[in-house]
């Protein structure tokens, strides 16, 4: 008997939760028509809340990884490794909707913009019909950094690739993934606002181990990323971070982590769309290589369901009359 079947009290077969409904769209190119991503829901949302988690994916295709100069430490570090374990165990615990990537950080950053490309890693360049980066946009230096919409270098680790991308390739990851995911990440968001009067995304991710900042005992374990204040309104992440206080959990706001393309895409709150990313360290919940999952991955996950409880309490409230109604059932 599963888990999920028993009651946590006597042991005895308990109400089973009801049954999430997915759907898979997006293909993940060379692998035989992979998805890209799975949207689940429940019949009924208990929260106005959407958990998307965009790079833990990890279905790699033969012939993509054959091109890489040291597979294993490049997807090591390049995957949130393992926070769509987390992300499925927070929706369970929550009832919100959850949309997890399957295509890998290393096909295509969902976190960047279409246009945010490394054109020196594209066979023939940039194209003559695409406009230059402007000097010191943001995106281009991204892409110059090596961490652009493909990625193509790793600090300490040079080049991710053995020889140039195809256009052909490049065009169908973007069609395939980036936007199919955008696509059903806004539709859910506004289906969500449409039955709530407010939406919440939280962008599930996880960090490298952190050094304590300045007058800090302990460094964060989780870190807020609001776009500083831009993303949503700013009484989530205060409740947020008041939850996390009280808790005795180290968190932080913004630094090092603001958020990205996700958030400066689908953050609306002057529209009842609000839009949260969420960071947590990787020693909290994998092995000591960061690699498999560890023994606190339990503990964490229902700190992140804990969490994302108190900010769909408040995005219900956001949402007002119909919100509040919604929550009371």
């Amino acid at each position: 008997m599963s888990p999920s079947s028993r009651s946590p009290r006597n042991g005895l077969p308990g109400p089973t939760p009801p049954q999430r409904t997915a759907s898979s769209g997006g293909v993940v190119p060379g692998l035989e028509d992979a998805p890209a991503f799975t949207l689940t829901r429940p019949p009924r949302l208990r929260m106005p809340v959407l958990v998307a988690v965009p790079h833990a994916g990890r279905s790699y295709p033969p012939q993509v990884t054959a091109r890489m100069r040291d597979a294993g430490s490049a997807q090591l570090r390049l995957e949130d490794r393992y926070a769509d374990r987390l992300g499925i165990a927070v929706a369970r615990e929550t009832g919100a909707a959850l949309l997890l990537a399957h295509a890998p950080r290393a096909l295509l950053d969902l976190n960047r913009a279409e246009d945010d490309i490394d054109w020196d890693m594209v066979e023939g360049g940039r194209p003559d019909d695409v406009p230059p980066a402007e000097p010191g946009q943001r995106s281009n230096a991204r892409a110059r950094s090596g961490l652009g919409l493909v990625p193509r270098r790793l600090p300490g680790s040079g080049e991710i690739w053995r020889g140039r991308l195809a256009p052909a390739e490049l065009a169908a990851r973007i069609e395939g993934i980036h936007q199919a995911y955008h696509t059903a990440l806004a539709a859910e968001l506004a289906s969500i606002r449409a039955e709530w009067g407010a939406a919440l995304l939280v962008d599930l991710h996880s960090m490298p181990p952190l050094r304590p900042g300045e007058g800090e005992v302990r460094a964060p374990v989780v870190v807020l990323g609001d776009r500083f204040g831009a993303s949503c309104h700013n009484v989530l992440v205060g409740r947020a971070l008041a939850h996390l206080e009280a808790r005795g959990v180290p968190a932080a706001q913004n630094r090092p982590y603001s958020g990205g393309y996700v958030l400066d895409r689908h953050g609306a709150p002057h529209k009842g769309v609000h839009a949260v990313q969420i960071e947590v360290c990787r020693a909290t919940y994998l092995d000591r290589h960061l690699a498999e999952p560890g023994a606190g991955l339990p503990a964490i996950a229902a700190m992140l369901a804990a969490l994302v409880r108190e900010l769909g309490a408040e995005a219900a409230l956001l949402g007002g009359g119909e919100g509040l109604r919604q929550a009371a059932e």
